[in-house]
């Protein structure tokens, strides 16, 4: 597996096998529909600016105008496809199906569990229980499971290898379970899957990447190395995992809105990446001998943290396969591939500001030699994804300061009666502020209202979400608590781009999975500075006009209720409650697939046996 060069190379094998039909006309669409649709806005915008001519501040929201918007109609536009995909019910590509017999494997597949300072009994319930189900289909003896450890606190390491010991007890002496712990945890992650590789990767054709919350149904594993076998053009299979297990109320919004928007956003993306798919680190089936090939990855050269390890690997791993000549694909409708998501907001700004960092460092992958095009595509997303929060916070204040200097506003004489910004817009041009504002507004909350619609006519979803009424209610709930969280994870994303940008390093820290509350000191130590400035917003906008103010309340009240919303969200009772009312339910929550069920089963009886 050698460190791959990224001053050097080209496309190998630019069309693969499985590549769909009319790739070229799929991302015409996709990317000239968003194209079209940003320079129709962008004009509607240059000419409400136009007027005396465009000063500095109004060339400043015109060029944020563009490139936020082009976001929002690039998501739109894709949610569009996903949607009409979802409708339409097509067979899974590359002759795969949910349902039906099960192939018959004839190659070896691993199962690759990478740890760092996790829970072990919480792990192993996990793996026993796909170890299980992998059992009921027949064909276990085609795969082998590995606890790849990079743990660093002796205390978990040694409960790791009590864990380990008593799951190959209560599996048998014949079982195919293997731990390893790393002397050495170098490139983390990505270390240490590369490591397994270097070491033991040639007996095996395929492996699987779980993190330490995957849980995968047996039947899906074992298509996804079918499906492997019999394409011997591809080197990723990656699945669309379904959040579970929520408890808290933040936790059960987020896997009602992955369950509810997600399977659009997927469908739409997979539609138009075709095989040039990208990775998202878990759940994903892999070539060993693709993986080896092509993805050893580089130290990063420059300053820090952008310099030394690539952290978010996953996405330069698939540019550098493709770039080796393999398909890459996405296969969204496959099911039984499952995982947790963070308990509360604060954890998930945690995680995201890893990401933030990782993401960042791809600045220096994208003038790479001969990555594909939609490869360097899936970096700048991934790279731009983090600077749509300071540019929102940047457009707000341009989008108020410029009104406010027309008004004739100064430190010596602030108070404007009457004064709000949308009444400066407005008399630019009315109709054309207004329809700008609407079509904006409605491609954001689009792929919101097609995941709605996209459940409600598939009867098996509609039940299994609690009802077409209860969907709405969940829908409606889960945009009010995201538009009174944005605020924060707004102020949170641009100070962690900052940081980057100032050169400061996030850590490498375990994630919690279960509890996501906090004491009051501790959250008015991370939130109570948003808390003030929210009030301090609240009282000069009103200073200046009541008018502001209430122009200004979307965003002054998420500040200003950051402490209570971040502890709402990370409450059990609040979560439990809306459960019982099957608010936020999911098909996984009322009728739990079997691997979960007696997934958590095991995790209770070894809670019982170690109380």
């Amino acid at each position: 597996m050698r460190v791959q060069a990224l001053d050097h190379g080209r496309v190998a094998n630019p069309t693969r096998p499985t590549t769909p039909p009319n790739m070229a006309w799929r991302r015409f669409a996709v990317i000239g529909g968003a194209a079209l649709l940003t320079l129709i806005a962008t004009y509607q915008m240059w000419w409400l600016l136009r007027g005396d001519g465009i000063d500095p501040l109004e060339g400043t929201l015109l060029l944020l105008f563009v490139a936020l918007f082009a976001w929002i109609v690039q998501a739109f536009v894709g949610a569009i496809a996903g949607f009409v995909l979802l409708l339409q019910r097509r067979p899974l590509r590359m002759g795969m199906s949910a349902h039906g017999p099960l192939p018959a494997l004839s190659t070896r597949t691993a199962l690759l569990m990478p740890i760092y300072n996790e829970d072990p009994e919480r792990l192993v319930a996990g793996l026993q229980a796909m170890h299980e189900s992998l059992a009921a289909t027949g064909q276990l003896d085609r795969f082998d499971f590995f606890v790849l450890s990079d743990t660093r606190r002796p205390d978990i390491q040694a409960a790791e290898a009590a864990a380990f010991a008593a799951l190959r007890e209560r599996l048998g002496a014949e079982a195919r379970v293997y731990y390893r712990l790393r002397e050495d945890n170098s490139e983390r992650k990505a270390g240490n899957i590369a490591d397994w590789v270097r070491r033991w990767g040639g007996a095996w054709p395929q492996f699987l990447i779980l993190d330490a919350d995957s849980v995968m149904d047996g039947g899906t594993i074992v298509r996804l190395a079918a499906a492997m076998q019999r394409h011997d053009d591809v080197a990723l299979i990656q699945t669309l995992p379904v959040i579970v297990n929520g408890n808290t109320l933040f936790a059960r919004m987020q896997q009602f809105a992955g369950r509810v928007y997600g399977p659009v956003i997927a469908y739409g993306v997979a539609w138009w990446h075709g095989a040039e798919s990208n990775y998202w680190g878990h759940n994903a089936m892999i070539r060993t001998r693709a993986f080896a090939d092509c993805a050893g990855l580089p130290q990063l050269a420059g300053v820090k943290p952008f310099a030394g390890t690539v952290l978010s690997h996953d996405f330069v791993e698939a540019a550098l396969m493709r770039r080796g000549g393999w398909a890459l694909h996405m296969i969204p409708g496959l099911g039984g591939s499952y995982e947790e998501g963070p308990p509360s907001l604060t954890d998930m700004l945690v995680r995201d500001r890893r990401w933030c960092q990782g993401n960042l460092q791809h600045g220096a992958v994208l003038p790479a030699r001969g990555l594909h095009w939609v490869s360097r595509w899936h970096l700048l997303i991934g790279i731009g994804h983090y600077f749509t929060a300071p540019m929102w916070a940047m457009l707000m204040l341009v989008g108020v300061s410029i009104p406010l200097l027309h008004a004739g506003f100064s430190w010596g004489h602030f108070s404007l009666d009457g004064f709000t910004p949308t009444a400066y817009w407005r008399e630019q041009d009315s109709a054309r502020f207004i329809g700008v504002f609407i079509v904006t507004m409605a491609m954001l909350l689009a792929p919101k209202l097609m995941g709605y619609l996209a459940t409600v006519v598939d009867p098996p979803m509609r039940r299994g979400c609690g009802g077409a009424l209860r969907i709405a209610a969940g829908v409606l709930l889960e945009t009010l608590l995201a538009a009174l969280m944005a605020p924060v994870t707004m102020w949170v994303q641009s100070r962690g781009v900052a940081e980057v940008l100032a050169g400061k390093d996030s850590g490498w820290e375990s994630q919690r999975r279960d509890d996501g509350t906090l004491p009051l000191r501790e959250l008015l130590r991370l939130y109570g500075g948003l808390t003030l400035a929210g009030a301090v917003a609240g009282v000069a906008a009103w200073m200046v006009s009541p008018a502001l103010a209430a122009w200004m309340s979307p965003v002054v009240l998420g500040l200003l209720l950051a402490v209570p919303v971040v502890a709402l969200g990370a409450s059990r009772v609040a979560g439990q409650w809306l459960r019982r009312h099957r608010i936020f339910a999911t098909p996984e929550e009322l009728v739990p697939p079997p691997v979960l069920v007696r997934a958590v089963e095991l995790r209770a009886a070894r809670a019982r046996t170690t109380d």
